[in-house]
């Protein structure tokens, strides 16, 4: 029997298993692998600090979306060789595969920055993790005013526009508290505007002027300081705060650079048109986990997954791989 491996079970890894386990004979198995049995819905995050959503609302089992015919295993991964076609896990052993999929997502690192990870939960705070964002939620009830930052270390992020979207909640939420007046909102970001496409910048530091939030463009942060509570660029630009809403930088699977197979930040490189390793004509790579430069969103992940389902069908029939990808968001 040919195998099919799928290293991920969010959101584009469950859907090229269940994309392809429709299309794949019964000569072919499919292995799903994650390292556990909980599904976010991750845009539900943002939402939480706010009470909008409650964590319980935006959780499912992993295994709900898997369609049956798929092998879910459930553990941590350890190793990708691509010379010998396999794959480690830390309690589940080793799996061979004939094709490979790898959709393993990104996560924050607040440690990357000097001084963040030192005041993490203190009074610097994040929402891309389901536990910080409760624990900001917390935060917010507490705070009686003063001064409101978010900043954008670095990018690429998860969800570009979610973090300008955190800044019109703050206001809204501040607002329904009646001491909007009583807080000062900052957004410091490292781009030149508001945000990535001109047009949509425009527009949004209009909305920004509107609810009197500041934005701070080209701040690369270089340092914090969560004793003074101050963000220090690395030109010497300073920003103090009363409250840090932190977006850290993002990197890939800390697996990836340990197999040697990715880029030191984590993320694997590809060809942004085929979605594939170079020389690896059987392994394909969607969603965050991607050096391509695209939005990291599940958006994202669903356009990748239509091209490499057709050239993988293409590939398992012996046809030419035809299908193309802009190699941008769309």
């Amino acid at each position: 029997m040919k195998k099919l491996v799928i290293l991920g079970a969010g959101c584009g890894g469950t859907m090229m298993a269940n994309k392809l386990r429709r299309d794949l004979d019964d000569d072919w198995s499919i292995t799903l692998i994650d390292k556990d049995n909980v599904h976010h819905y991750q845009p539900g995050w943002l939402f939480v600090p706010f009470d909008i959503n409650k964590p319980q609302d935006i959780r499912r089992s992993r295994r709900e979306f898997i369609k049956p015919g798929i092998e879910f295993v459930i553990s941590k991964l350890t190793n990708v060789d691509w010379d010998k076609q396999e794959v480690s896990t830390e309690t589940e052993g080793k799996f061979k595969y004939d094709i490979l999929i790898m959709s393993t997502g990104c996560d924050i690192r607040p440690e990357e920055v000097e001084g963040l990870q030192e005041g993490w939960g203190k009074d610097i705070h994040g929402f891309y993790r389901v536990d910080d964002s409760q624990e900001l939620g917390k935060a917010l009830k507490k705070f009686k005013g003063g001064k409101l930052v978010i900043n954008i270390a670095e990018m690429p992020i998860k969800c570009p526009v979610a973090p300008l979207e955190f800044a019109f909640l703050a206001d809204w939420y501040f607002h329904s508290r009646k001491m909007r007046d009583q807080v000062e909102i900052e957004f410091v970001t490292p781009l030149a505007g508001a945000f990535t496409k001109p047009v949509a910048t425009q527009v949004l530091t209009s909305a920004c002027e509107d609810k009197n939030i500041k934005i701070t463009p080209n701040f690369s942060i270089g340092s914090v300081d969560h004793v003074k509570k101050v963000i220090s660029a690395y030109d010497g630009t300073e920003v103090n705060y009363d409250m840090l809403v932190s977006i850290p930088p993002n990197f890939g699977a800390q697996v990836m650079i340990d197999s040697g197979i990715s880029d030191p930040m984590g993320y694997i490189p590809v060809d942004k048109h085929t979605l594939q390793p170079k020389d690896r004509d059987n392994v394909w790579v969607l969603g965050d986990g991607t050096n391509v430069p695209t939005s990291k969103a599940g958006a994202v992940a669903h356009f990748q997954g239509d091209i490499i389902h057709e050239n993988i069908m293409a590939y398992v029939n012996g046809g030419e791989q035809h299908a193309r990808s802009d190699g941008h968001a769309v």
